[in-house]
């Protein structure tokens, strides 16, 4: 499994690229993994402030939904379009195309785990 040493994660498996006062943010290789095959996902619009560890959509897979929580608190100020026809790209690139909002960071990304701390949690 990949977990690019570049990212920060969560323990719910949310990744988060940081750039600058933005982060974008996706679920991570093994999320996907466990979910299988995506078939929909339903995230905030553009404009709504979330607080880090709310619940800020939901992905569906054949059998299951899970929801998502937000790793830091922002406003969403983009949401992928692609994954609105093509949901899978989350199952072939979780850490690329399959990245599911942007936001505006209202405070630091303090909390988040390294790579190395994130694998140990999921025992890789």
């Amino acid at each position: 499994m990949n977990f690019p040493a570049e990212l920060k994660y969560t323990k719910d498996h949310e990744w988060v690229k940081i750039e600058g006062s933005d982060a974008y943010i996706g679920i991570t290789e093994f999320a996907q993994g466990e979910l299988g095959d995506i078939v929909y996902i339903d995230i905030p619009s553009v404009g709504k402030k979330i607080a880090k560890e709310e619940v800020f959509g939901t992905v569906e897979a054949v059998k299951t939904v899970s929801d998502l929580f937000m790793p830091v608190t922002g406003t969403v100020t983009e949401v992928n379009a692609l994954l609105n026809n093509e949901p899978e790209l989350v199952n072939t690139d979780p850490y690329g195309k399959g990245w599911m909002v942007k936001v505006s960071l209202a405070d630091g990304a303090d909390g988040l785990l390294s790579a190395d701390e994130y694998k140990a949690i999921i025992g890789v």
